[in-house]
């Protein structure tokens, strides 16, 4: 059986090995040694100086909500996972979307100002399938109109933009470290921010504590334990293999999918990408549905993914989105993961091209 992902694990002596640490010290959460040393790996690997790890990858969208101190309207993408949009409406905020660009498929950048009103207070866009949004634009954007900008950065690990970590971009940004991302503690994410935000960021993720006895603002329990921590690092030593591995099938796919009438997706100039994803777009919804039951008939199972699009979820009010609503219904990622055989990245490209 291939499925669209899979977990990379190290092997498992090493991860032991790195737990057998925590056991020593009986500390196994309240931000131990682990997770210190996570954090302190990560801001080398990553390039990026204010990193709060946590428990999984919605709870930095909700605390950045929170801790900005947002409310009223939030512009945002509907080409995005669910966790974008229900996050602000989890904190009691309402999502305005805006339509997508057809090639990035990240929030349409021309389409923003027309969407802020008085009740506009933040914009909250998703650099999709780790290629970046317009991030100049969209912060010039935001100074002019006086918003915040938080980025969902869930499928960006190591991708870089104009020489830089991706995360070091807009007020905040978040990460999923799920054991389906490239790279993961089994469960858990990350908030990267700026300077300025980092204390009051750090203290709504651990119940507003300061110190033991103090408390300094309101909070909830974000934080990332040990065992998770000890995953991360178990996994980080692999990163440039996993890496290789993924960019090699991409680039078989690539080769062997020309002069197919499928779109891909196009990177935004001046990207170092991290091959997260392989998505394809098909003419119609029609032909994706064929392609998907001839793969699954061969225990192949790829994703529509992202679908359906966000406006349509039950707790907002729809607005017809078409570029987005378009995407949505014609878009299917296909296997990608480190130790996917060549062999099987060619068996799936016959049977998309035997049923296009």
């Amino acid at each position: 059986m291939i499925n669209v992902t899979k977990t990379f694990l190290p092997p498992q002596n090493e991860y032991q090995a790195i737990l057998e640490r925590a056991w020593e010290s009986g500390w196994m959460t309240n931000r131990g040694v682990l997770v210190q040393e996570l954090e302190m790996k990560l801001k080398s690997f990553l390039g990026s100086s204010h990193i709060i790890t946590m428990t999984n990858g919605t709870l930095p969208l909700q605390i950045a909500i929170k801790a900005l101190g947002l409310t009223g309207e939030i512009i945002t993408t509907p080409f995005s996972y669910v966790a974008t949009t229900s996050s602000i409406v989890w904190e009691g905020c309402t999502p305005v979307f805006v339509d997508i660009h057809p090639d990035y498929l990240t929030i349409d950048e021309t389409k923003i100002e027309a969407a802020i009103t008085p009740e506009t207070s933040a914009i909250l866009a998703t650099h999709v399938f780790g290629n970046p949004c317009a991030v100049d634009v969209i912060q010039a954007i935001a100074d002019k109109h006086g918003l915040k900008v938080i980025y969902d950065a869930a499928h960006c690990f190591s991708v870089k933009y104009k020489g830089q970590s991706i995360f070091n971009y807009g007020d905040v940004s978040t990460c999923s470290f799920h054991a389906t991302k490239l790279f993961h503690t089994g469960e858990g994410g990350a908030l990267f921010c700026k300077p300025e935000y980092y204390d009051r960021m750090f203290y709504h993720h651990n119940f507003g504590h300061q110190g033991q006895e103090a408390f300094q603002s309101l909070g909830i329990n974000a934080k990332m334990s040990e065992p998770q921590a000890a995953m991360g690092l178990a996994v980080m030593p692999y990163m440039s293999v996993i890496l290789n591995k993924r960019e090699n099938i991409v680039t078989l796919y690539n080769s062997l999918l020309v002069g197919t009438n499928l779109s891909k997706i196009n990177l935004r100039a001046d990207t170092i990408w991290n091959y997260s994803y392989y998505p394809v777009v098909f003419k119609e919804a029609t032909q994706l549905m064929v392609v998907k039951k001839a793969l699954e008939a061969c225990e192949i199972f790829p994703r529509r993914y992202f679908y359906p699009s966000l406006n349509s979820m039950p707790y907002v009010d729809y607005v017809k989105i078409p570029q987005a609503e378009f995407i949505s219904e014609r878009i299917l990622c296909l296997p990608l993961y480190h130790d996917l055989p060549l062999s099987a990245v060619e068996t799936i490209c016959d049977i998309v091209k035997r049923y296009i």
